[in-house]
């Protein structure tokens, strides 16, 4: 089944979750698809069955709270960050619950992780100004950026560089084996002072980048050029909320939730709106991505909806 517009508007809620008494900060959906795991301010964390729609198991990170879960390679462990006491990220195995490893190093919150496509790396952004480079097998950072402000950052679809938008206005592309000789390219955006970036993401074919912001509207930018393509507004967030904005699995939508509890979904060719669908979410919808492998995605409140499309075009 292939995604168009008719079939992005025929999307419904099937099913709705209740497990969380306070907001979703993040979910991540395994590569397979077959699972999606969520982290959320009530400091559980939550793990779903797509396939038979439903919750599989809840684990709590009482102390340290949680934030930002990934997925590994590994079918059952997660890295996440904290947003209590400390700013450490850790490595959790799902299986029996246990810490494998911890990164200490950020000296304030993080504020953006991106696990590596293709092997045990990954990227921490932070308010302390920089970002790290780790690998899953030992605690020590194997790589230390100063920057001049907050950033947000990602790895590109080959693992092989990624790319850091800086204090909301310049975004760096680095490439991972030679990172420290600087950035290779960087595209300088127009700086908007009503509002932050909150999120950077490549297209799973490499050749885009979205630009989240706390504001009401997200940019699409060339991979290659930094030429914004398409600036999408007019969906509700006037209390700066973080709202994930991401893309589909073929690279040619690109959707966002709002403050008001819909969807607003795009084609990111023609820059055209192509759908609003109503989740009836009970708050804003701080979280959404499209499941890498079936043709469902999952939106987020306080609660977890599962869509379905209801033709096949």
């Amino acid at each position: 089944m292939k995604l168009t517009d008719n079939v992005l508007r025929s999307f419904r809620v099937a099913k709705v979750f209740r497990e969380n008494s306070d907001k979703i900060n993040c979910f991540d959906f395994s590569p397979n698809g077959e699972t999606v795991i969520s982290s959320s301010d009530d400091d559980s964390i939550v793990l779903y069955d797509c396939q038979e729609g439903k919750p599989k198991r809840t684990l709590y990170s009482k102390k340290y709270g949680v934030d930002l879960i990934r997925y590994t390679h590994a079918a059952n462990t997660v890295v996440y960050s904290s947003n209590k006491i400390d700013d450490t990220i850790r490595y959790l195995s799902l299986h029996d619950n246990k810490y494998i490893r911890y990164f200490p190093g950020h000296s304030k919150r993080v504020v953006a992780l991106s696990m590596s496509p293709v092997d045990d790396t990954f990227i921490s952004g932070s308010l302390d100004k920089t970002i790290r480079l780790w690998d899953l097998r030992s605690p020590n950072c194997q790589g230390l950026m100063h920057l001049q402000g907050k950033p947000v950052c990602s790895f590109d679809p080959e693992g092989l560089i990624f790319a850091a938008g800086i204090n909301s206005e310049m975004v760096k592309l680095y490439d991972l084996r030679s990172f420290d000789k600087g950035p290779f390219a960087t595209f300088k955006m127009q700086y908007d002072r009503t509002c932050e970036w909150t999120g950077l993401k490549f297209s799973n074919d490499g050749k885009l980048i979205l630009i989240a912001t706390n504001g009401g509207f997200i940019r699409l930018i060339d991979a290659f050029k930094g030429v914004v393509l398409h600036t999408f507004a007019g969906y509700n967030n006037g209390k700066a909320v973080t709202l994930e904005a991401s893309f589909t699995p073929d690279s040619q939508f690109i959707m966002i939730g709002s403050e008001d509890g819909k969807i607003h979904v795009w084609n990111g060719e023609s820059g055209m709106k192509v759908a609003v669908l109503d989740g009836k979410h009970t708050g804003p919808i701080t979280c959404l991505q499209f499941n890498p492998k079936f043709m469902t995605f999952a939106s987020a409140c306080s609660n977890m909806a599962f869509w379905l499309p209801t033709i096949d075009d």
